[in-house]
């Protein structure tokens, strides 16, 4: 089976080969004979009953600086390709919002993975809200005498953007800290959202392990260990990937989450895990599949596509 694949991701030609999912994913569909297809989601766009993309034929190859090479440049009609895979990063604003809605005019007679309408509803910390019996205490607001309640109540806590990404904006304000306030000055100064706030779980010093689940079945896990002096263990920000196996835990988090996942179109999905407790549920643009393939040999790209194909007519 040879399907026609595009790629709606940022630019390709910044990206990390021996890092990047998505990079994996393409270099896996073209070892599989699937045509490939990249656009950036800037130059998708709505034109008179269509769902267009301005972008190019692409091959990729595994040679840092000239992993990629692009063909000439087309106005494709999205409907007339198999599969698009949505892989820009966060943050999750309305530019990103806005593509879910166009892809969701495609799908599902294009097929979109992950299915654009759960992505654009099950954003990374509002999907664990439906699971509070697998998660920390958590607060999702933006008035300050709530989250400063949360605060004496839990005496050490995350806070972080409820939108954003890779770690960026993460706070931990332990039981001395006198920060809170101006924190939220800052970023109440920068948007309308609101903030997300967790109950510090110490067993982060030993890791955050992100577990990788395809079609709403795990199929692997990895440690991210912080850098020194460090609460974040995003590898963005320095975190270091460790070898690591499934727990019991985890297996009972994935058996509660996963048939959720596989029901509403979330073929590829990283959670992440600190000790006992699920912190969030990645659907956006997940990673960590080429750690696991070098830690424990499992081809986490061919697992995906298998299951892709299989569902493709």
């Amino acid at each position: 089976m040879s399907l026609k694949v595009a790629i709606q991701m940022d630019p390709i030609g910044a990206i990390d080969i021996d890092a990047d999912s998505t990079f994996r994913i393409a270099e896996e569909a073209q070892a599989r004979g699937h045509r490939l297809f990249y656009y950036t989601p800037d130059r998708l766009e709505y034109r008179e009953g269509r769902v267009m993309a301005r972008g190019w034929p692409l091959t990729v190859r595994r040679e840092r600086g000239n992993h990629f090479e692009l063909g000439e440049e087309v106005l494709a009609d999205l409907s007339d390709w198999d599969v698009i895979w949505l892989r820009q990063d966060p943050p999750f604003d309305m530019g990103y919002i806005t593509t879910t809605h166009l892809l969701d005019m495609v799908h599902p007679g294009t097929r979109v993975v992950n299915d654009p309408f759960w992505v654009r509803n099950y954003p990374e910390k509002l999907l664990v809200l439906q699971f509070p019996h697998l998660t920390p205490p958590t607060m999702i607001a933006r008035d300050l005498r709530s989250l400063r309640e949360f605060k004496h109540e839990h005496g050490d806590i995350i806070l972080k953007p409820l939108y954003g990404n890779g770690g960026a904006g993460v706070f931990r304000l332990d039981p001395n800290d006198r920060n809170l306030a101006s924190l939220h000055e800052l970023f109440t100064g920068m948007n309308r959202e609101p903030l997300i706030a967790q109950k510090f779980l110490p067993a982060v010093e030993n890791g955050d392990k992100r577990i990788i689940l395809v079609n709403g079945e795990p199929v692997g896990a990895i440690n991210r260990v912080p850098a020194a002096g460090e609460t974040r263990s995003n590898m963005h920000v320095g975190g270091r990937p460790e070898k690591i196996g499934l727990s019991a835990r985890d297996h009972e988090i994935c058996a509660a989450i996963g048939p959720l996942l596989r029901e509403k179109g979330q073929m590829f999905v990283g959670i992440d895990v600190i000790g006992d407790w699920l912190t969030e549920i990645n659907v956006t643009s997940p990673t960590g599949i080429q750690e696991l393939e070098r830690f424990d040999g499992i081809n986490v790209a061919k697992m995906i596509w298998e299951a892709i194909e299989a569902e493709t007519v």
